[in-house]
């Protein structure tokens, strides 16, 4: 193989999250964005040491389970994935993916996997299931018209107009383009990154699943010049009343629209300052029968039905702390964003703790338990490796739900010294998930069992629930 040459060959697995792997006569390559058994042409970029990586240029042969993706944007926009598989094929991929990645562990240390391998269980949707979209203002290409969606596939600069988008329902669709029509009419420009120039950059919309209220939020630079200060509010003041009219057509409720100011480089939602345009700057969410007050920067699972599934599995996985009597065990919840599993297992603790480093996700998680009557939950703000030096109590279970990147190796350490019986690791990165466990193995906890939940169908994401018991 040469770097820059063109060859063909047939994917033979496709590793997480997203690494086809084609074997060649002078080594391994890896390529993204293909299915098992598709047959492609592609272009190696990398090559070192009897492995090459490549970029698919084209499919010449499709695989046998491949089947026509329902989104009119899937191959352009770099959401999805895997919705040219059947669910049942992208369960099975993800499943598989995962167990290969514990199994490893083991494999490792020469032992075969003991654990229990409880397989996947689906999203109760595989369509219209995400409760929460950040669309970026920009253009398809170079100088071209105002754009409103999500980044080309492999583009750090292009923007898909997604208003055909499948994993959100109707009133998203209809919130993106009556937005996209209104600042297209009004020929308001969008934030230039590489220039610095411009005014809109994002249009969040999060809609609850059960309540069914919407929240909005226009998310620009603080540069009103761009397009005149005086008017800028009546262009603000116009987007509040053009999306209100569309009262009778959503089939949720729209209960508040915001304004949120950032002028930050990188490309993410962030606030330096937000004003409400209309209604209130919150909304009401449930799950598994308590009730949520979500904000526009609260952490919250982006699949409500799909939440509900993943935080029973671990509800099941902890089992009964009360052993039939009063509740009289301290959990620890440690990256326990806005609280949710923390106040699912109020009722069976005499007391849970739950820290988080996001200081909005712990003000929301004090105010949920209120608003769900749960008093002995307690929440503190700051980085868990900081954090556990501080609290006097000392745990009985713990449960972790920490970011993508795992667990820091220092913060796991201290974890471990608890010597706790039993705990539950909820991890959204099985990478990082299968790394801590090797650390865990090593310093004496075994998985007991472990199980996937997909809460995002037609990605590559997968979340993973594993129980590990202290080896005695």
């Amino acid at each position: 193989m040469k770097k820059g040459e063109v060859y063909e060959g047939e994917v033979s697995y496709v590793n997480f999250p997203n690494k086809a792997i084609i074997e060649h006569e002078d080594g391994r390559v890896t390529v993204k964005n293909a299915l098992p058994r598709q047959k492609v042409a592609y272009r190696v970029t990398k090559k070192k040491s009897g492995r090459a990586e490549g970029n698919v240029i084209r499919v010449l042969e499709m695989s046998p389970d491949e089947i026509e993706p329902a989104c009119p944007h899937f191959g352009e926009c770099g959401g999805c994935t895997y919705q040219n598989l059947p669910y049942e094929k992208q369960l099975e991929l993800k499943s598989g993916q995962v167990k290969k990645l514990l199994d490893e562990v083991y494999i490792k240390y020469n032992q075969g996997p003991s654990y229990v391998f409880e397989g996947i269980k689906g999203s109760p949707k595989q369509f219209a299931y995400r409760n929460k979209m950040e669309f970026s203002f920009g253009d398809a290409y170079k100088d071209g018209p105002l754009s409103l969606g999500m980044h080309k596939r492999g583009s750090f600069y292009d923007i898909v107009t997604v208003d055909g988008c499948q994993i959100v329902d109707e009133d998203f669709r209809l919130i993106l383009q009556t937005a996209l029509d209104y600042f297209k009419e009004k020929n308001v420009p969008f934030y230039h990154r590489m220039r610095g120039e411009g005014y809109l950059r994002h249009l969040l919309v999060r809609k609850a699943a059960k309540t069914g209220e919407i929240m909005v939020a226009l998310i620009t630079t603080s540069q009103a010049e761009s397009i005149g200060r005086q008017n800028c509010e009546d262009v603000l003041a116009g987007f509040a009343s053009e999306l209100c009219k569309l009262e009778n057509t959503l089939s949720g409720t729209l209960v508040g629209i915001l304004h949120t100011q950032n002028d930050s480089v990188a490309d993410v939602v962030k606030n330096d300052g937000t004003q409400v345009l209309y209604g209130q700057d919150y909304f009401y969410e449930e799950l598994l029968g308590l009730k949520f007050k979500i904000t526009e920067f609260s952490f919250f699972q982006t699949n409500s039905l799909g939440a509900e599934v993943l935080y029973d599995t671990a509800r099941s996985y902890i089992g009964d702390l009360t052993g039939g009597g009063e509740p009289d065990k301290v959990v620890f919840d440690l990256y326990s964003g806005t609280g949710t599993i923390a106040q699912l297992m109020a009722p069976i603790a005499k007391k849970i703790i739950g820290v988080e480093i996001v200081e909005e996700a712990v003000e929301a998680a004090k105010k949920n338990a209120g608003l769900n009557g749960l008093h002995n939950c307690e929440f503190i703000a700051g980085d868990v490796l900081k954090v556990l030096d501080d609290i006097e109590e000392k745990p009985d279970f713990i449960i972790l739900d920490p970011p993508r990147d795992g667990i820091h190796p220092k913060a796991l350490k201290k974890i471990i010294d608890y010597g706790v019986d039993r705990l539950v690791y909820i991890s959204c990165k099985p990478t990082s998930l299968a790394r801590d466990l090797e650390v865990l193995e090593a310093c004496g906890y075994h998985m007991e069992k472990a199980c996937c939940v997909d809460m995002f169908p037609g990605t590559v994401h997968v979340e993973t629930v594993a129980l590990l018991s202290r080896v005695k």
